[in-house]
């Protein structure tokens, strides 16, 4: 049953259609239900494109998650939307890309050592073999976050259900669907195309990006408060490290990643900049 995206107060249709609303000509010819509880439209995105959406979903608007969640992609039988499988895939190429590219990056600028050698080693297969190796290794990660998130919140063997730190939730498929669409900030790197700018720097701070949207969509879906959906993202992100680290130690590449986590700090002090910036700007719109 759909929900009022302001109060979540279940309602039976979210908007009512008229005769002539298929004739271009007399408009759409569809009025929005009115929440009885709050008063306010159930569902004001009914009459929004994609762009909209896109964008309050990186403001992390819960308005955004109710609607996309509850009113648009939950099925009945917990069955994953069609468009959740290209939605997933599409998130894979987008990771599989800035993984790439910030490996390639870090061997550039490796060191004459054991782990440069190892690097640069990697770096002289064959492209395909690269490419299935990290798709390999994004896969197997992106499926152990995704795999303890839902073990977690959907599981009667689940730690955190046992000690009734959070009910057990019956959709799992809705667990997939909510992280799969709170991490579509990851197709910010198309902006490459445009822009340049630093590979491991973007990374992180997408990173940090993704993780407070999972952690706003699993704290709508799973009714739970921000504490819990925090705990979750977490031993998710624990799990998925654990994952990716096993796999880069089977190739002998396991120093990969500490050798851009002596960056950290700078890459911190780069996205700080580019935060006042943007407050910056924003300031001066608002005045013109």
């Amino acid at each position: 049953m759909p929900i009022c995206i302001e109060c979540r107060y279940p309602v039976k249709t979210l908007w009512t259609q008229y005769s002539g609303a298929g004739d271009k000509s007399s408009g759409h010819n569809i009025r929005l239900t009115v929440c009885k509880n709050c008063g306010c439209f159930c569902d004001k995105y009914v009459e929004h494109d994609f762009v909209v959406l896109f964008i309050d979903l990186v403001l992390i608007k819960p308005q955004v998650y109710r609607h996309l969640l509850y009113n648009t992609l939950m099925k009945e039988d917990d069955k994953l939307d069609t468009s959740m499988p290209r939605l997933g895939l599409l998130l894979l190429l987008f990771d599989v890309y800035l993984t790439w590219a910030r490996v390639e990056k870090q061997t550039d600028s490796a060191p004459v050592s054991d782990k440069g050698t190892a690097l640069s080693d990697f770096a002289q297969q064959p492209i395909v073999s690269q490419y299935l190796f990290f798709l390999i290794l994004c896969g197997l990660s992106s499926l152990a976050f995704h795999l303890c998130i839902r073990f977690l919140s959907t599981s009667r063997l689940s730690p955190l259900v046992a000690i009734k730190l959070l009910p057990c939730y019956t959709r799992p498929n809705s667990v997939s669907t909510a992280l799969l669409v709170s991490s579509s900030t990851k197709l910010f790197p198309i902006l490459m195309v445009i822009w340049q700018y630093d590979v491991p720097a973007a990374a992180r701070s997408l990173g940090w990006a993704v993780v407070a949207n999972n952690v706003e969509a699993l704290r709508i879906l799973l009714d739970c408060g921000y504490g819990v959906a925090a705990l979750l993202t977490t031993i998710g992100a624990v799990g998925r490290w654990i994952v990716g680290r096993s796999v880069l130690w089977l190739v002998e590449l396991q120093g990969l990643d500490s050798m851009g986590e002596a960056s950290i700090a700078a890459d911190g002090k780069a996205l700080w900049a580019f935060v006042m910036y943007v407050r910056e700007w924003a300031g001066q719109l608002v005045a013109g």
